[in-house]
Protein backbone atom coordinates (compact mmCIF):
# COMPACT_ATOMS: atom_id res chain seq x y z
CA UNK A 1 0.00 0.00 0.00
CA UNK A 2 0.82 3.74 -0.63
CA UNK A 3 1.34 5.77 2.58
CA UNK A 4 -0.04 9.61 1.61
CA UNK A 5 2.50 10.87 4.58
CA UNK A 6 5.70 8.85 3.47
CA UNK A 7 4.82 10.24 -0.11
CA UNK A 8 4.04 13.78 1.23
CA UNK A 9 7.36 13.93 3.09
CA UNK A 10 8.91 12.64 0.20
CA UNK A 11 7.92 15.30 -2.09
CA UNK A 12 8.98 17.43 0.41
CA UNK A 13 12.27 16.29 0.32
CA UNK A 14 13.02 15.84 -3.72
CA UNK A 15 11.10 19.39 -4.05
CA UNK A 16 13.76 21.39 -1.26
CA UNK A 17 17.00 19.39 -2.96
CA UNK A 18 16.08 20.85 -6.30
CA UNK A 19 15.40 24.45 -4.52
CA UNK A 20 12.31 24.58 -5.76
CA UNK A 21 8.87 26.04 -3.71
CA UNK A 22 5.84 24.89 -4.07
CA UNK A 23 4.70 27.78 -6.10
CA UNK A 24 7.47 26.75 -8.33
CA UNK A 25 6.65 23.14 -8.52
CA UNK A 26 2.85 23.68 -9.07
CA UNK A 27 3.47 26.16 -11.72
CA UNK A 28 5.56 23.13 -13.77
CA UNK A 29 2.67 20.68 -13.06
CA UNK A 30 -0.37 23.40 -14.04
CA UNK A 31 -2.06 22.91 -10.80
CA UNK A 32 -2.21 25.13 -7.55
CA UNK A 33 -0.15 25.27 -4.63
CA UNK A 34 -2.37 24.62 -2.39
CA UNK A 35 -2.45 20.78 -4.24
CA UNK A 36 1.12 20.86 -3.44
CA UNK A 37 0.87 21.98 -0.12
CA UNK A 38 -1.81 18.96 0.58
CA UNK A 39 0.52 16.10 -0.90
CA UNK A 40 3.20 17.38 1.44
CA UNK A 41 1.05 17.36 4.68
CA UNK A 42 -0.11 13.81 3.63
CA UNK A 43 -3.87 14.69 2.89
CA UNK A 44 -4.17 13.66 -0.53
CA UNK A 45 -1.96 11.66 -3.17
CA UNK A 46 -1.19 12.51 -7.10
CA UNK A 47 -2.56 10.63 -9.46
CA UNK A 48 0.02 8.25 -11.57
CA UNK A 49 0.10 10.30 -14.26
CA UNK A 50 0.84 13.31 -12.32
CA UNK A 51 3.41 11.18 -10.00
CA UNK A 52 5.01 10.16 -13.07
CA UNK A 53 5.27 13.95 -14.50
CA UNK A 54 6.56 14.76 -10.96
CA UNK A 55 9.48 12.37 -10.75
CA UNK A 56 10.86 13.59 -13.76
CA UNK A 57 10.68 17.29 -12.91
CA UNK A 58 12.60 16.63 -9.38
CA UNK A 59 14.84 14.64 -11.10
CA UNK A 60 13.97 11.00 -9.59
CA UNK A 61 12.89 7.47 -10.22
CA UNK A 62 9.05 6.27 -10.12
CA UNK A 63 10.56 3.87 -7.23
CA UNK A 64 11.55 6.99 -5.13
CA UNK A 65 7.94 7.19 -4.01
CA UNK A 66 7.40 3.08 -3.34
CA UNK A 67 7.51 2.65 0.86
CA UNK A 68 10.02 0.42 0.37
CA UNK A 69 12.45 2.87 -0.85
CA UNK A 70 14.83 4.27 1.71
CA UNK A 71 14.09 7.63 3.42
CA UNK A 72 16.52 10.71 2.82
CA UNK A 73 15.05 12.30 6.10
CA UNK A 74 16.36 9.68 7.70
CA UNK A 75 20.01 9.49 6.48
CA UNK A 76 20.71 12.95 6.45
CA UNK A 77 18.16 16.07 6.79
CA UNK A 78 18.06 18.57 3.49
CA UNK A 79 20.00 21.73 4.49
CA UNK A 80 18.63 24.68 3.46
CA UNK A 81 20.55 26.46 0.38
CA UNK A 82 21.79 29.71 0.52
CA UNK A 83 21.42 32.74 -2.67
CA UNK A 84 25.28 31.80 -3.04
CA UNK A 85 24.72 27.85 -3.20
CA UNK A 86 24.02 26.89 -6.59
CA UNK A 87 21.17 24.31 -6.35
CA UNK A 88 21.58 20.72 -7.31
CA UNK A 89 18.62 20.22 -9.91
CA UNK A 90 19.23 16.45 -10.32
CA UNK A 91 20.73 14.96 -6.99
CA UNK A 92 21.56 11.38 -6.49
CA UNK A 93 18.90 10.15 -5.11
CA UNK A 94 19.89 6.40 -1.61
CA UNK A 95 19.73 3.46 -3.36
CA UNK A 96 17.77 0.17 -1.36
CA UNK A 97 20.33 -1.05 0.90
CA UNK A 98 20.64 -4.44 -1.56
CA UNK A 99 21.51 -1.68 -4.65
CA UNK A 100 18.75 -3.71 -6.26
CA UNK A 101 16.01 -1.37 -8.04
CA UNK A 102 13.10 -1.23 -6.19
CA UNK A 103 10.18 -2.48 -8.40
CA UNK A 104 6.78 -1.04 -8.14
CA UNK A 105 3.97 -3.33 -6.93
CA UNK A 106 0.24 -2.23 -7.27
CA UNK A 107 -1.56 -5.71 -6.56
CA UNK A 108 -4.54 -6.25 -5.27
CA UNK A 109 -5.68 -2.99 -6.48
CA UNK A 110 -9.38 -1.89 -8.12
CA UNK A 111 -8.43 0.23 -11.16
CA UNK A 112 -11.82 1.67 -12.45
CA UNK A 113 -11.55 4.26 -15.42
CA UNK A 114 -7.92 5.70 -14.53
CA UNK A 115 -5.75 7.14 -16.84
CA UNK A 116 -2.22 5.38 -17.13
CA UNK A 117 -1.72 6.92 -20.58
CA UNK A 118 2.27 7.59 -21.18
CA UNK A 119 4.02 6.08 -18.61
CA UNK A 120 7.25 4.99 -18.93
CA UNK A 121 9.68 1.81 -18.16
CA UNK A 122 7.49 0.97 -15.39
CA UNK A 123 7.94 -2.98 -15.16
CA UNK A 124 5.29 -3.08 -12.94
CA UNK A 125 3.47 -5.89 -10.54
CA UNK A 126 -0.58 -6.01 -11.08
CA UNK A 127 -1.03 -9.42 -9.34
CA UNK A 128 -4.43 -10.04 -8.03
CA UNK A 129 -6.23 -6.72 -9.78
CA UNK A 130 -9.36 -5.82 -10.99
CA UNK A 131 -9.03 -2.95 -14.37
CA UNK A 132 -11.62 -1.64 -15.89
CA UNK A 133 -11.96 0.94 -18.64
CA UNK A 134 -8.44 2.33 -17.68
CA UNK A 135 -5.99 3.78 -20.59
CA UNK A 136 -2.32 2.87 -20.93
CA UNK A 137 -2.10 4.14 -24.21
CA UNK A 138 1.55 4.92 -25.62
CA UNK A 139 2.83 3.73 -22.40
CA UNK A 140 6.15 1.46 -21.87
CA UNK A 141 5.15 -1.47 -19.71
CA UNK A 142 7.81 -4.00 -20.76
CA UNK A 143 8.92 -6.36 -18.40
CA UNK A 144 5.01 -6.31 -17.01
CA UNK A 145 4.10 -8.99 -14.73
CA UNK A 146 0.30 -9.27 -14.55
CA UNK A 147 -1.62 -12.42 -12.59
CA UNK A 148 -4.47 -13.56 -11.79
CA UNK A 149 -6.22 -10.64 -13.08
CA UNK A 150 -9.41 -9.40 -14.95
CA UNK A 151 -8.61 -6.86 -17.35
CA UNK A 152 -12.25 -5.52 -19.34
CA UNK A 153 -12.27 -2.99 -21.91
CA UNK A 154 -9.16 -0.95 -21.31
CA UNK A 155 -7.03 0.54 -23.99
CA UNK A 156 -3.32 -0.16 -24.66
CA UNK A 157 -2.76 1.29 -28.05
CA UNK A 158 0.75 1.92 -29.39
CA UNK A 159 2.41 0.56 -26.02
CA UNK A 160 5.28 -1.96 -25.53
CA UNK A 161 4.10 -4.67 -23.63
CA UNK A 162 7.30 -6.74 -24.64
CA UNK A 163 8.75 -9.61 -22.52
CA UNK A 164 5.83 -9.76 -20.40
CA UNK A 165 4.44 -12.70 -18.19
CA UNK A 166 0.62 -12.67 -18.37
CA UNK A 167 -0.34 -15.68 -16.39
CA UNK A 168 -3.73 -17.04 -15.31
CA UNK A 169 -5.45 -13.66 -16.59
CA UNK A 170 -9.04 -12.64 -18.03
CA UNK A 171 -8.76 -10.18 -20.74
CA UNK A 172 -11.52 -8.84 -22.29
CA UNK A 173 -12.72 -6.45 -24.90
CA UNK A 174 -9.29 -4.80 -24.74
CA UNK A 175 -7.87 -2.61 -27.38
CA UNK A 176 -3.65 -3.25 -28.21
CA UNK A 177 -3.75 -1.85 -31.55
CA UNK A 178 -0.17 -1.34 -32.63
CA UNK A 179 1.09 -2.39 -29.52
CA UNK A 180 4.39 -4.86 -29.29
CA UNK A 181 4.09 -7.97 -27.76
CA UNK A 182 7.22 -9.11 -28.81
CA UNK A 183 8.48 -12.36 -26.81
CA UNK A 184 5.77 -12.05 -24.17
CA UNK A 185 4.17 -14.67 -22.64
CA UNK A 186 0.36 -15.52 -21.71
CA UNK A 187 -0.04 -18.93 -19.49
CA UNK A 188 -3.42 -20.41 -18.48
CA UNK A 189 -5.15 -16.79 -19.89
CA UNK A 190 -8.29 -16.51 -21.32
CA UNK A 191 -8.85 -13.83 -23.86
CA UNK A 192 -11.91 -12.72 -25.40
CA UNK A 193 -13.23 -10.13 -27.75
CA UNK A 194 -9.82 -8.03 -28.20
CA UNK A 195 -8.89 -5.96 -31.05
CA UNK A 196 -4.96 -6.71 -31.96
CA UNK A 197 -4.71 -4.93 -35.29
CA UNK A 198 -1.63 -4.49 -36.31
CA UNK A 199 -0.02 -6.09 -33.18
CA UNK A 200 3.14 -7.66 -33.07
CA UNK A 201 3.72 -11.15 -31.30
CA UNK A 202 7.33 -11.81 -33.01
CA UNK A 203 8.21 -14.76 -30.23
CA UNK A 204 5.45 -14.29 -28.30
CA UNK A 205 3.89 -17.72 -26.57
CA UNK A 206 0.85 -18.98 -25.64
CA UNK A 207 -0.14 -21.89 -23.23
CA UNK A 208 -2.90 -23.42 -21.49
CA UNK A 209 -5.51 -21.20 -22.45
CA UNK A 210 -8.17 -19.46 -24.74
CA UNK A 211 -8.60 -17.28 -27.78
CA UNK A 212 -11.88 -16.50 -28.74
CA UNK A 213 -13.29 -13.47 -30.76
CA UNK A 214 -10.38 -11.42 -30.92
CA UNK A 215 -9.20 -9.08 -34.16
CA UNK A 216 -5.80 -9.57 -35.47
CA UNK A 217 -5.61 -7.70 -38.69
CA UNK A 218 -2.39 -7.12 -39.96
CA UNK A 219 -1.05 -8.82 -36.49
CA UNK A 220 2.48 -9.76 -36.93
CA UNK A 221 2.86 -13.72 -36.04
CA UNK A 222 6.54 -14.39 -36.77
CA UNK A 223 8.42 -17.19 -34.10
CA UNK A 224 4.89 -17.38 -32.04
CA UNK A 225 3.54 -20.71 -30.54
CA UNK A 226 0.74 -21.46 -29.65
CA UNK A 227 0.51 -24.73 -26.99
CA UNK A 228 -2.28 -26.50 -25.72
CA UNK A 229 -4.89 -23.51 -26.82
CA UNK A 230 -8.22 -23.45 -27.13
CA UNK A 231 -8.79 -21.09 -30.53
CA UNK A 232 -12.73 -19.94 -31.34
CA UNK A 233 -13.89 -17.81 -33.40
CA UNK A 234 -10.92 -16.02 -34.84
CA UNK A 235 -9.58 -14.69 -38.08
CA UNK A 236 -5.65 -14.63 -38.83
CA UNK A 237 -4.93 -12.72 -41.74
CA UNK A 238 -1.19 -11.50 -43.23
CA UNK A 239 1.72 -13.53 -42.73
CA UNK A 240 2.25 -16.04 -40.56
CA UNK A 241 5.84 -17.36 -40.48
CA UNK A 242 8.15 -19.83 -38.45
CA UNK A 243 4.62 -20.68 -35.60
CA UNK A 244 3.64 -23.35 -33.94
CA UNK A 245 0.09 -24.34 -33.29
CA UNK A 246 0.60 -27.84 -30.89
CA UNK A 247 -2.49 -29.36 -29.84
CA UNK A 248 -4.38 -27.27 -30.29
CA UNK A 249 -8.43 -26.78 -30.08
CA UNK A 250 -10.02 -25.11 -33.21
CA UNK A 251 -13.53 -24.10 -33.62
CA UNK A 252 -14.25 -21.98 -36.28
CA UNK A 253 -11.05 -20.35 -37.52
CA UNK A 254 -10.13 -19.15 -40.26
CA UNK A 255 -6.71 -18.31 -42.49
CA UNK A 256 -8.01 -15.42 -44.84
CA UNK A 257 -5.44 -14.32 -47.57
CA UNK A 258 -2.85 -15.24 -45.69
CA UNK A 259 0.50 -16.50 -46.21
CA UNK A 260 1.76 -19.28 -44.48
CA UNK A 261 5.56 -20.61 -44.16
CA UNK A 262 7.68 -23.17 -42.12
CA UNK A 263 4.39 -23.57 -39.44
CA UNK A 264 4.13 -26.61 -37.39
CA UNK A 265 0.08 -27.86 -37.30
CA UNK A 266 -0.74 -30.48 -34.75
CA UNK A 267 -3.71 -31.46 -33.04
CA UNK A 268 -7.19 -33.60 -33.43
CA UNK A 269 -8.96 -30.28 -34.45
CA UNK A 270 -7.30 -28.85 -38.09
CA UNK A 271 -10.27 -29.89 -39.74
CA UNK A 272 -12.14 -27.48 -38.25
CA UNK A 273 -9.72 -24.67 -39.52
CA UNK A 274 -10.97 -22.81 -42.92
CA UNK A 275 -8.71 -21.87 -45.54
CA UNK A 276 -9.44 -18.48 -47.64
CA UNK A 277 -7.19 -17.50 -50.45
CA UNK A 278 -3.77 -19.06 -48.44
CA UNK A 279 -0.73 -19.35 -49.84
CA UNK A 280 1.85 -22.11 -47.99
CA UNK A 281 4.73 -23.84 -48.51
CA UNK A 282 5.49 -27.20 -49.00
CA UNK A 283 6.41 -28.05 -45.13
CA UNK A 284 3.43 -26.41 -43.89
CA UNK A 285 1.37 -28.27 -46.23
CA UNK A 286 2.64 -31.39 -45.43
CA UNK A 287 1.73 -30.63 -41.79
CA UNK A 288 -2.07 -29.64 -43.19
CA UNK A 289 -1.84 -32.52 -44.86
CA UNK A 290 -1.24 -34.88 -41.95
CA UNK A 291 -3.39 -33.61 -39.81
CA UNK A 292 -6.33 -34.22 -42.13
CA UNK A 293 -6.85 -30.74 -42.61
CA UNK A 294 -9.64 -29.47 -45.27
CA UNK A 295 -7.01 -28.18 -47.75
CA UNK A 296 -9.65 -26.20 -49.88
CA UNK A 297 -8.75 -22.34 -50.74
CA UNK A 298 -4.94 -23.59 -50.07
CA UNK A 299 -2.36 -23.27 -52.48
CA UNK A 300 1.86 -23.24 -52.87
CA UNK A 301 3.90 -20.64 -52.83
CA UNK A 302 6.24 -19.95 -56.15
CA UNK A 303 9.23 -21.52 -56.08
Amino acid sequence: MLSTKIIGDRITDARKKTSLSQAQLAERLFISPQAVGKWERGESLPDIVTLNHLAEILGVDLNYFSENFPSITSESAPQELSEKQPAEVHPELPKSKTGKKIAWDMSHGNWVDADFSGLKNLQEKFGSCNMQRCLFIGSELSGLLLRSNNVDRCDFSDSDISNSRIQNSNLAGNVYKNCSLTATEFSGSFIMGCDFSGADFSGATFKSGGLQSNVMTNAILKHTSFNAMQLADMVFEGTVEDCYFDNCAFSKVTFQNATITNTFFKGRSLKRIKFIDCKVDKLTYAFLKSGKADLTGVTFLAD
